[in-house]
């Protein structure tokens, strides 16, 4: 296998081409570079690699395997959605940002050691960011360079954890690696970083909403699911995961529900999501494992959808705020029934992608006695339902007519969408296409009664749950505010801490130098006076008193020194 031809090298190649094209034909490369990288890559087969030797090293960069495979597809899949749906965007350093960042998390997914991997991921946050710079705002560019900051930290941390990895077993194979070592966790809390664990997934919901329309859909679909990946990877069968992604799923839904932003909402619902996925490896089986891969792919299907919904909104309408909103059906309506088909998909309704794949995860974990994550995972799923099935397009279309009368989607807009909304349906009427791709050989039909009725009967109490809590009035309303989230403690604690802190920092240092000082000279007085001429030592002054004295010159010397 030629290193070059490797798919993610192929979008580096047209990354670098694109600046010296004419408009139109930057968005054909758009279009056309994800197809030809999908069919080079499903042409290798399982088990071939490209392996490039580097100062001693030899670097993997195409691992083919079922996990990775499945990735690699729904990745370029996913690129050639969003070029669809970028269509009308003419900003080069859009078209760049989104070639260099597909073939970044693709090249991520095929990487077979830790040096090509640390090297991909790297190459997602530098290209991603200017996503969220392209909107070309003040705003914009702050909440950029808080997400390059975390990106980079994340990578910096895989780097550190690599080389103590590399140190302790001279390997640098990405292969499971579990919490066996500082190396070890240090990748795990990268992986953490770039999955949005909780009290790490600030970036997410801060810099997703604040990209260009087409940019948010972009980023939707790469970055967290490369973490997946590599958490499936390096950390299966974890069992910390199984309580972190419990929690993940959780703790959006309240944040999510009183949040006015749509795109917000869509990204702590997306936060949600990823809970299930980090559980589904955490459990680590063969069902689980696939149930992750499954979701995964499904996901980044409904979430663009959805994305796209509420971005071809924002783009007729200049905004994407709940209050804002409503009685749009009567002029958007295929963005509409796309967005339906998304929160249907999302909320899990069966014949929807969303049932096939989240019933695999459900089922592993009541399967191997994990009944309180069960429970937690349906609970879930309820309010799933409520914040991205109904909040989303009932806000959105439905809810107080906003007066706005604004025009349907451009064409490409409304055929990226649909084309995704029927890939959510095929998935769901059909789920034997998606479990062909599946890493392991499970024998699953997700279409049995008590699946079906366990399902209706959450989504119907969760409906019914809606629809009270809308006639009673106690359903939070949608206000224009600013939501508290954990990100307050580095935007807004520590910058106003941080000059207390230099202060007490300063006071003490400049209290230890003098301190130090009046040792040193109280101690070099004590030695003068005995060292004159006839001072007997028996005048108050032993042996030891000296000894002390020697003792306590050298440590302020050593102390001056350190400061």
């Amino acid at each position: 296998m030629s290193t070059v031809l490797a798919p993610p090298f192929i979008f580096l190649l047209a990354a670098l081409v694109c600046p010296l094209l004419a408009p139109r034909f930057r968005a054909l490369l758009l279009l056309g570079v994800p197809v030809i990288a999908l069919l080079v890559m499903l042409s290798y087969g399982v088990g071939q690699h490209a392996v490039l030797s580097v100062v001693g090293f030899e670097l993997t960069f195409m691992r083919v395997d079922k996990l990775s495979l499945i990735f690699g597809i729904i990745f370029s899949i996913a690129a050639f959605l969003s070029g669809l749906y970028a269509w009308h965007v003419r900003d080069t350093v859009q078209q760049v940002a989104t070639l260099a960042y597909a073939g970044s998390a693709i090249g991520g997914v095929f990487a077979g050691d830790l040096i090509t991997l640390f090297l991909w991921w790297e190459g997602t946050a530098v290209a991603s960011v200017f996503l969220i710079w392209a909107r070309r705002t003040p705003a914009a560019f702050s909440t950029g360079v808080r997400y390059l900051i975390i990106q980079v930290l994340s990578g910096v941390l895989l780097l550190a954890g690599l080389l103590i990895h590399f140190q302790d077993t001279g390997s640098i194979a990405f292969e499971h690696l579990g919490l066996v070592s500082v190396g070890t966790w240090l990748i795990f809390i990268s992986f953490g970083i770039k999955c949005a664990f909780p009290f790490m997934h600030n970036w997410l919901q801060d810099a997703y909403p604040a990209a260009t329309v087409t940019g948010t859909v972009v980023l939707s679909a790469f970055t967290t699911k490369m973490a997946v990946y590599a958490l499936a990877r390096g950390y299966a069968g974890t069992e910390i995961l199984i309580y972190i992604g419990a929690v993940m799923t959780l703790f959006p839904i309240f944040f999510a529900e009183i949040e006015n932003d749509l795109r917000r909402v869509l990204a702590y619902s997306l936060n949600n999501q990823l809970g299930f996925m980090v559980v589904g490896v955490g459990i680590g089986t063969e069902l689980s494992l696939n149930g992750t891969a499954a979701h995964a792919f499904c996901h980044i299907l409904y979430k663009s959808l959805l994305f796209m919904s509420v971005g071809a909104v924002l783009y007729r309408t200049g905004t994407s705020k709940a209050s804002e909103l409503g009685g749009l059906y009567k002029t958007m309506p295929v963005t509409m029934v796309c967005c339906l088909v998304g929160a249907a998909s999302i909320s899990a309704f069966p014949l929807f992608s969303g049932f096939v794949s989240k019933s695999l995860i459900l089922d592993a974990s009541a399967t191997n006695g994990y009944y309180v994550v069960w429970l937690a995972l349906l609970i879930a799923s309820a309010g799933v339902l409520s914040h991205s099935g109904i909040k989303i397009p009932y806000f959105t279309f439905f809810a107080h007519d906003s007066g706005k009368r604004p025009a349907e989607a451009p064409v490409h807009m409304r055929i990226a969408m649909i084309a995704t909304a029927a890939l959510c349906v095929i998935i769901g009427v059909f789920p034997g296409l998606l479990y062909s791709l599946l890493p392991y050989e499970v024998d699953y039909q997700p279409y049995t009664v008590d699946h079906v009725l366990v399902q209706m009967q959450l989504l119907c109490f969760a409906l019914l749950a809606f629809v009270f809590l809308m006639k009673t009035g106690t359903h939070p309303p949608e206000v224009r505010a600013t939501n508290i989230d954990t990100d307050i403690i580095y935007r807004k604690w520590l910058p106003s801490i941080f000059p207390v802190i230099v202060k007490a920092v300063v006071m003490l240092d400049r209290k230890a130098r003098s301190g130090a000082l009046t040792v040193l000279d109280s101690g070099y007085s004590a030695v003068q006076r005995l060292s004159r001429p006839g001072a007997p030592l028996a005048r108050g002054w032993s042996v030891a008193s000296m000894m002390f004295i020697v003792i306590v010159l050298m440590c302020a010397v050593l102390v001056l020194n350190l400061l």
